[in-house]
Parts: C-alpha cells; structure tokens; sequence
C-alpha cells in the first residue's frame, strides 16, 4: 500500500524557508518601505510621519535620474557583452565530448573563488594610467598618452564583464538543456550550412539559457557597488553607491529607502520583462 501525499505535510514541509524568506527578506523590506516616508530634519534626525518627500526629491531631482539611468545602461551593457562573452564558451563546454571537460568548467568558474573585491584592485591596476594595458600600449608605440579607463564608465564595464563572467557561464551552461546535436545533423543532412544551422537550430534553441544570463548577470550590475566604486573613483554614481551615502554619510535613511525601494522596483521590472520574454522564446521554440 502506497502513501499518498498529502497537502498539509507539503506545507509543513515549506514552514522553515518561509520563515527564514519572512525574517530575512520581508520584514526588512516592509522597514525600508516605511522608512521611506518619514522625513529627514538634518544632522542624522528622522520625524516618524507619512510623506512622500523624499519620493519626490528621487523623481524631481536630475541628479538621481541621472543616477538611475546611468545603473540601468551599466546593467544592460554589462549583461549583453557578457553573455556575448560568454556564449562561445558556454557552448563549448556543453559539447565537448572530452575527458578535460570538468577541469574545464572548473577553470571558466574558477574566478567565482576570488573575492570581487581583489579582482576589483586587480583591474585598478591594469586599467590605471600608469598600468598593465597602457604600459603595453605605449611599449608597442600605439599611444603616447594614457588611454583613459580607470575613474571612467568604461572601466566599471570592462571590469564588470570579467567579474560576472562566470556566472553568465554556469546560467547558460545549465540553461542550455534543449541543446541536441542530432538536430543540427539533421540539418545539416537537408543542405544547411554551418550559419544556417546556428541560426535556425543551435541559437533558437539556446535563447532560454542566453536570457537566464542576462537577467542574472543584469540583476548583479545594478545592484553592484565595490566595483563602480573603486573603478569609477567617484565618477560613476549607480544606484548602490549613492544608497550607501545617503544612509552612512548623510545620515538621510528616508532618502537611502527611497532609493534602495526604485532599485527594487527596477528588480521587479527586469524580472517580468524577462519572464514574459522567456514564456514567449519557449512557445516560439516549442512551435518551431
């Protein structure tokens, strides 16, 4: 006699993650939401009341639209020449057949294991004006002045691709289940080229995975604030750096809700854009 399952045991069994999804994630974010509408009087003091000031500072203010916009095209370049990046080796690693294969995938995820923080200073180095890739550049006579990376939004790109890599890679890696080389022999039995072939089997099939990426990879650089920090050298003002002012420097915690609150909802956003994108690339596929 075989044991059913029943309802209420899956629910018990769900207790524990939503106790610690409660204590961890909601509780905190209703704080920041009610903090958001208290009012700031200056020199770290907070009036409990219910305004939208500091709502209206974020949304009136060209600076912080600035700031927003400027953490969104971040998240979006970075996401795209990552998984760009990414993609080539991804697909190599899901069809090679040889026996390297997991040392492999171990040493294209292998930066994961060194703090963000060093490969952050490590990339200050070679980016700097007097570092590793202008020292090579003026040494091959291509330049005579520094090419200007470092406290630059080029230099937060550059070192964010190579700091979220990785993931990109394990997100596309597992994503790209659907990946049968029959098809592509099949195809190429009907007189498809290898451009055909990667156009209408290999890269339909693989656009769940690609999507998992960007949006991963998308999520991580807006909310990133080592590296715009240090690379940008306060030139670069996202979203994470200016919560974290605004919370230990100003003082100014309705402000810093505020802000961390449309951060969330650029969260929010991205994350249904790519659902509905993802839905729609599966029925595609599905129908193909």
């Amino acid at each position: 006699m075989t044991r059913t399952w029943r309802p209420p045991v899956a629910w018990g069994l769900l207790v524990p993650g939503l106790a610690v999804l409660l204590f961890a994630y909601a509780a905190p974010m209703l704080w920041v939401l009610r903090m958001a509408f208290n009012r700031f009087i200056g020199g770290g003091g907070i009036e409990i009341t219910f305004t939208v000031d500091s709502f209206a500072d974020v949304f009136t203010d060209p600076y912080y639209l600035r700031v927003a916009w400027t953490t969104v095209k971040l998240g979006l370049l970075v996401s795209v020449v990552t998984v760009i990046v990414a993609y080539p080796l991804s697909l190599f690693l899901v069809r090679t057949t040889s026996r390297f294969r997991g040392l492999l995938t171990i040493l294209a995820i292998a930066p994961m294991l060194v703090s963000s923080v060093a490969r952050t200073y490590g990339w200050m180095v070679v980016l700097g004006n007097q570092g590793l890739l202008n020292s090579v550049l003026k040494g091959l006579g291509l330049t005579d002045t520094p090419v200007q990376l470092a406290n630059q939004f080029s230099g937060v790109v550059i070192a964010l691709v190579q700091i979220f890599l990785p993931y990109a890679v394990l997100a596309m890696t597992s994503g790209f289940g659907r990946l049968d080389d029959t098809l592509e022999q099949a195809a190429a039995s009907l007189g498809a080229g290898r451009i055909t072939r990667f156009l209408r089997v290999t890269l339909p099939l693989t656009l769940p995975g690609v999507l998992t990426g960007l949006l991963l990879v998308f999520v991580l650089s807006i909310s990133a604030y080592v590296t715009p920090r240090l690379i940008g050298g306060g030139r670069v003002f996202v979203l994470a750096s200016e919560i974290y002012d605004q919370a230990t420097n100003q003082l100014n915690w309705p402000l810093a809700a505020a802000l961390s609150l449309v951060l969330v909802v650029v969260f929010g956003v991205a994350v249904t854009v790519f659902g509905l994108l993802q839905r729609r690339v599966e029925r595609w596929v599905s129908g193909r």
